[in-house]
């Protein structure tokens, strides 16, 4: 039974990635933040009281800004795969967070890559490693992105990926350990937090067709991104550790569509004419924007033998379903004379 640990189990991709795991029989270990509230929203499915003896999912609290506790972590837990996928990862803030979005991007990544290298030498075992790459990397540079297109980096958040990235590399190289980078493009679901533009257009989308709010307030509608479904694109995570060698890969679709035509097919569905309740806001625009990406995964085809099992519009529909279903929630609550919490949508 292999031992798995996950920086950011409790992000989207994270809790995508504990339930395939469980589901292949790992015993699997999650790195999460403290906070007075709970934030283990997205797997509470999953978890099992660690008292029970069929527990298998195991939470610990621990940040990547403390590289002696991410030591400990690793000499507790005894890995044999690492999944790298804390962040600070939202494009706009890392602007306005540009010190503490290098700390956790790049040292983040930096401390957890010199864990694993004390924890091969202190537990004398091999420990496989993927460390999560992001589209943002290649930021200008012209579409289609591969594996060989320079990056050209357009924000903080950017930066320090590609620091993680070169970082990643160079530990690989320098000390024979098993690394792999995957350089993701855009993936979302239903578990996407409300603040990124796609789960943003769908909340707000569902609450105005529910009448629980008036207009959405959106900044580039021009932008084109390459999206695919988080399901299927932590599938590509697991199947490059399981490689004889490490390396690093694209994971895309290889289709690109623009902010303005995941408002046409959301808004499609609801039978809305997003035009309506759309407006633009001048304060959602980047300093310095990434216009198109769009991605090229020839080698994870033909390497790994992965591809996206869920379309763009299928992605879509799962979206508005879920976020629907939230809209009339909240309704029925409201009607029965209770206030709901605030949501991102209902903010924004």
């Amino acid at each position: 039974m292999k031992t798995a640990f996950i920086t950011g189990i409790t992000g989207q991709d994270g809790s995508f990635l504990a339930e395939f795991l469980l589901a292949k029989g790992y015993v699997v270990h999650g790195l999460i933040r403290r906070a007075s509230t709970f934030n283990t929203g997205r797997i509470d499915r999953i978890y099992v009281d660690s008292h029970n003896r069929e527990a298998r999912l195991f939470l610990h609290y621990g940040d990547l800004t403390d590289g002696g506790g991410l030591r400990r972590l690793m000499d507790q837990i005894r890995p044999d795969e690492i999944y790298n996928l804390a962040a600070q990862s939202h494009v706009r803030v890392s602007f306005d967070e540009p010190e503490f979005t290098t700390d956790v991007v790049a040292l983040g990544t930096l401390r957890v890559l010199e864990a694993l290298r004390n924890a091969v030498e202190a537990l004398g075992k091999p420990i496989r490693f993927y460390q999560a790459g992001s589209s943002e990397m290649f930021g200008a540079a012209p579409p289609p992105q591969n594996e060989h297109t320079p990056f050209y980096p357009r924000s903080p958040y950017a930066v320090s990926k590609v620091a993680a990235h070169w970082y990643a590399v160079n530990y690989r190289e320098a000390y024979g350990l098993f690394i792999a980078n995957g350089i993701l493009f855009n993936h979302e679901s239903e578990r996407r937090g409300e603040t990124f533009v796609t789960r943003k257009i769908t909340r707000a989308l569902t609450r105005i067709h529910m009448g629980r709010q008036n207009k959405l307030y959106l900044g580039n509608l021009d932008a084109r991104r390459d999206w695919g479904y988080a399901g299927d694109y932590v599938r590509a995570m697991w199947q490059m550790l399981q490689q004889k060698q490490p390396d690093d890969y694209v994971v895309a679709t290889g289709e690109s569509r623009s902010v303005g035509e995941f408002l046409d097919c959301a808004s499609a569905l609801l039978g809305l004419d997003w035009k309506k309740v759309v407006e633009f806001d001048p304060r959602y625009l980047r300093p310095t924007e990434v216009d198109f990406l769009q991605g090229d995964a020839s080698k994870a085809r033909e390497t790994l033998g992965w591809r996206p099992e869920v379309s763009f519009e299928e992605l879509v529909r799962r979206m508005v379903e879920y976020d629907l279903e939230l809209a009339r929630q909240e309704t029925l609550l409201v009607r029965a004379g209770h206030r709901p919490e605030a949501t991102g949508a209902s903010r924004e």
